[in-house]
């Protein structure tokens, strides 16, 4: 392994934002690590991204398992530059109707996942001196949406998460940011607005540009917090979403 070859991983990279994002650090020349749990998608992502895309199987809910599975890839890869914490789960359903399990299974997978693979990715880059970490929050920690109520809560605690982290890890040299996305064309927000054309039409009518966004318009701000250019930036929440945030 060549030391000086930046390695990055991406969580739920095999697909929608993560992908665009492995796509984009692969044809920025970095080694990217996609770690999702289906072997299939994940292999198929490979193929199409090439040489610089390695691939690990790995259920994140597994947490006590993630210290293992750092370990393994800075054994294997010799360094770890950048994290983007991306894998995420949604559930839509209304707030009087969601269960203790179903809540807890989403702030496990989007919240408790993230905690876990920062820290133990930190103590290699503390190591190492230097590193970025990209959080991947939502347009649901900007303002209130219906039937989100798992999801809402845990996108709020991860842009809570990245000021605190930035503030604990950036003296270390880690920098910590956020990406929060609009809306944008992917599967999980088809399977959002699937049978709610209401919803969808609202979203539109609030988004000054219009439209909805692209995966690679979230790519190019995350590889933005990845790489020297945003140096003097950290613990800052980027909203990507055409002013969707700001709209009337």
């Amino acid at each position: 392994m060549n030391t000086t070859q930046k390695v990055a991983i991406v969580t739920g990279g095999a697909s929608g934002l993560g992908f665009a994002i492995a796509k984009k650090f692969t044809e920025s020349g970095i080694l990217t690590v996609i770690i999702g749990r289906n072997e299939n998608k994940l292999q198929k992502a490979a193929d199409e991204l090439g040489e610089l895309a390695h691939t690990i199987s790995f259920d994140l809910n597994e947490a006590s398992g993630i210290p293992e599975l750092i370990q393994l890839i800075q054994d294997r890869y010799g360094r770890i530059d950048i994290l983007v914490n991306n894998a995420g789960i949604n559930l839509k359903k209304p707030m009087l109707d969601v269960t203790v399990e179903e809540f807890h299974k989403v702030l496990n997978t989007n919240v408790v996942s993230v905690f876990v693979m920062s820290r133990e990715v930190s103590k290699m880059m503390i190591a190492q001196g230097e590193g970025s970490i990209v959080n991947i929050s939502s347009m649901a920690a900007q303002y209130g949406i219906p039937k989100v109520i798992a999801y809402t809560a845990s996108k709020s605690a991860i842009e809570g998460m990245t000021k605190a982290m930035a503030v604990e890890l950036s003296p270390l040299g880690i920098r910590v940011n956020c990406v929060a996305p609009g809306f944008i064309v992917t599967d999980m927000t088809a399977t959002a607005f699937k049978d709610d054309p209401q919803r969808k039409e609202k979203i539109l009518s609030r988004t000054p540009m219009g439209k909805m966004g692209d995966p690679s318009d979230i790519a190019e701000a995350v590889y933005y917090f990845s790489n020297g250019t945003s140096s003097y930036v950290t613990g800052a929440i980027l909203a990507v979403d055409g002013g969707n945030s700001i709209g009337f």
